[in-house]
């Protein structure tokens, strides 16, 4: 669903959007959508010839919404920046625009009216202007009365031959179709009556079918449309980006060469994420083989945006031609392999950190798919480079990162030198004046040496860091690793926070060439939580992940800005202190080993109303230790409790309950931790 930015949940609203309650023109529903008279007798097949690879290109709802800065002069920079900028070279094409081109009401005649203000040339000077670019334009609408913002701009239902026909002379390549007031019309009725209508204009449309995986598409939609919807909406922030992640990657089988799962538009550059998570965002879309259509407004996007949005040997992944989603290989504890069949037999290889520190993931080149070989050719799709290794595919990955590679088995691998792996073992958790025990390790994973390997280990200015055991090695054989333990301490008094460490390795291959290869981790400082029971609503936490906005302290979860929660309410009891969350959700606390239990009482909050359904679970250590079970709206605060004794971190999970994220605002009420 798109659109809806107000306090009450966007879920809660579909519902209510598909009954027509929101919508203010007192139309009664359609008892059926008529055809016109010249509509053809037979449904016509999807043009095969369409969307062969996932349409790549810009759309400007995440970027403006509904704004006055959503405009003609707005759409014709981007189509500028596409050429000036290498996008349209690197693939990019259709730029497409979102809900607001229109006004409220249609003419006399029923056409559609393009707002004058925002397009005072009409759509198709704009159309025109995009194709003398090279380009193509991109329009939307609803399969209902009504769009989806509440301004109530026109839906296509019971219009649709006219509204393609209309979108087909002004010159438009792409329609986006959205799901918002659609009066209970069956949705395959629906999408299959606006595909007959673009089909009937004689014009190439890319089909996007928008109605957010509610009646499963790639069960249905392969022979209806280009592209569909999987998930509802994303939002600018690593917990919706993931959820939405989690919903799309099982659907694999379903697509293929012109039949998308689309798990909806970018956000990479907008500002709710890290430039590390952006590449997460963007390498898993690719390995997906998801539309890319950028969110952002490239009018003032940075350097690494689109340094990030332009890496086109990241876009060969999704562009691949054999057009097969990359299939899960394994993610446990949040270390997530993806693996993508490529046309030409190599596997593009995603391994994905989920978790907030960094891990180590490892795979095989067995496991994602290549056949057995003396060894591989290992191309880093971020760093580019290419590496040889005897068929280990694994890197320590940052927290909530990425590293893509394309293996193959190829007989050309000793031109390369043997790809190293580095990582840190131990708690990185540091407590300010206090030593802490660290090692470093350097693994060949190559079937060549390594030779004249050494490391170095930095911290931030001021930081003590010395080796206490050896810091080089002459050679290092397959499998075989430099182990380096460090003493690392940051100063009395350093602020609580996150502080980055550099591991730098350095060798040369057989033939002498020199590598170097960087890992940047991150070290906590850390405080003693304080003796006796202290609310978790006001302790600083080490992280916190979250669907929907921000976790809140002590309110219910607003979704959107931090502080827009209202106060925690379970069952008709209000509480005053606690957590707001919205699931997915993850919030970790530091116990330092000196804490015994965890309480609260939990439930899915009052403002709800019946929709909702959350589990809550308490880990210690990265072992479950409670869990509530599925709770939902209809049920009062539960008591929850768990024996942390011993534990250094602490962690509030809060999840979907198995049935997918709909108004799931979990609260986690009078959290307390005893020390």
């Amino acid at each position: 669903m798109r659109h809806l930015h107000t306090r009450t949940t966007r879920r809660r609203l579909v519902g209510a959007l598909a009954a027509g309650v929101l919508c203010a023109t007192g139309l009664a529903a359609p008892a059926a959508v008529a055809a016109p008279a010249t509509a053809p007798a037979a449904a016509p097949a999807v043009d095969a010839g369409l969307a062969l690879t996932p349409p790549m290109g810009f759309n400007n709802w995440n970027s403006t919404h509904c704004r006055a800065d959503f405009n003609e002069a707005m759409v014709k920079g981007i189509a500028d920046i596409f050429v000036e900028r290498g996008l349209k070279d690197a693939g990019y094409e259709y730029v497409n625009l979102d809900d607001c081109w229109a006004l409220p009401s249609r003419d006399a005649n029923g056409k559609l009216v393009p707002d004058p203000v925002r397009f005072p040339g009409g759509i198709k000077a704009v159309a025109d202007y995009v194709h003398a670019k090279g380009l193509k334009l991109g329009i939307y609408t609803s399969a209902g009365t009504k769009t989806c913002n509440t301004a109530g701009f026109p839906g296509a239902l019971g219009h649709e031959y006219s509204d393609a026909q209309q979108f087909a002379d002004w010159g438009v390549d792409y329609l986006k179709y959205d799901n918002c007031n659609n009066q209970g019309v069956d949705a395959k009725q629906r999408y299959t009556t606006m595909r007959d209508a673009l089909a009937a204009t004689g014009r190439p449309i890319v089909y996007s079918i928008c109605e957010w995986g509610e009646n499963k598409p790639w069960e249905w939609a392969a022979d209806v449309g280009q592209l569909w919807r999987t998930t509802g909406d994303i939002s600018d922030n690593w917990g919706s980006m993931l959820s939405i992640l989690k919903q799309n990657l099982p659907l694999a089988p379903h697509a293929g060469p012109g039949r998308w799962n689309d798990p909806d538009m970018l956000e990479v550059g907008n500002g709710g994420m890290t430039d590390t998570e952006y590449r997460s965002h963007f390498s898993m879309w690719a390995v997906m083989a998801a539309p890319l259509l950028i969110g952002s407004d490239l009018r003032s996007a940075s350097e690494e945006t689109f340094e990030i949005l332009g890496n086109r040997e990241v876009i060969a992944v999704d562009q691949d031609p054999l057009g097969k989603q990359g299939a899960v290989v394994s993610s446990a504890g949040g270390r997530w392999v993806v693996a993508k069949e490529m046309r030409d037999g190599s596997r593009a290889v995603a391994l994905f950190n989920e978790s907030g520190s960094a891990q180590r993931i490892t795979t095989s080149a067995a496991a994602v798919g290549l056949p057995d070989a003396d060894a591989y050719t290992m191309r880093d799709l971020w760093q580019h480079r290419s590496y040889n290794t005897a068929g280990t595919i694994s890197a320590t990955v940052p927290a909530h990162g990425t590293v893509l590679v394309r293996v193959q088995a190829d007989g050309r691998w000793a031109q390369h030198p043997p790809a190293v792996e580095l990582g840190l073992e131990g708690d990185t958790l540091v407590e300010a004046g206090r030593a802490a025990a660290l090692t470093s390790t350097v693994t060949d994973l190559g079937r060549t040496a390594a030779k004249r390997v050494s490391v170095v280990l930095t911290g931030p200015e001021g930081w003590s860091v010395k080796a206490t055991s050896p810091t080089s090695s002459a050679s290092l054989p397959t499998d075989r690793s430099l182990r380096t333990k460090w003493a690392v301490r940051a100063p009395a008094g350093t602020p609580v926070g996150a502080y980055g460490l550099t591991l730098k390795a350095s060798y040369r291959s057989p033939t002498g060439v020199r590598v170097d290869s960087v890992l940047p981790v991150s070290a906590t400082v850390v405080v003693a939580p304080p003796s006796g029971t202290s609310g978790l609503g006001d302790l600083a936490w080490l992280s916190a992940t979250n669907g929907w906005g921000p976790v809140e302290r002590n309110t219910s979860n607003g979704e959107s800005d931090a502080g827009d929660g209202n106060p925690i309410t379970i069952g008709g009891v209000v509480y005053g202190t606690g957590l707001g969350v919205h699931a997915e959700s993850a919030v970790e606390y530091y116990a330092g080993g000196a804490c015994e239990a965890v309480t609260a009482r939990v439930g899915v909050d009052d403002e709800e109303g019946a929709d909702g359904t959350v589990v809550f679970e308490i880990w210690a250590d990265g072992v479950k230790a409670a869990s509530s079970g599925v709770l939902t709206n209809a049920m009062p605060g539960q008591p929850i409790t768990a024996d942390v004794t011993g534990a250094r971190v602490v962690r509030l999970v809060a999840t979907d309950g198995g049935d997918g994220i709909t108004s799931d605002h979990g609260d986690w009420a009078e959290a307390r931790l005893s020390c």
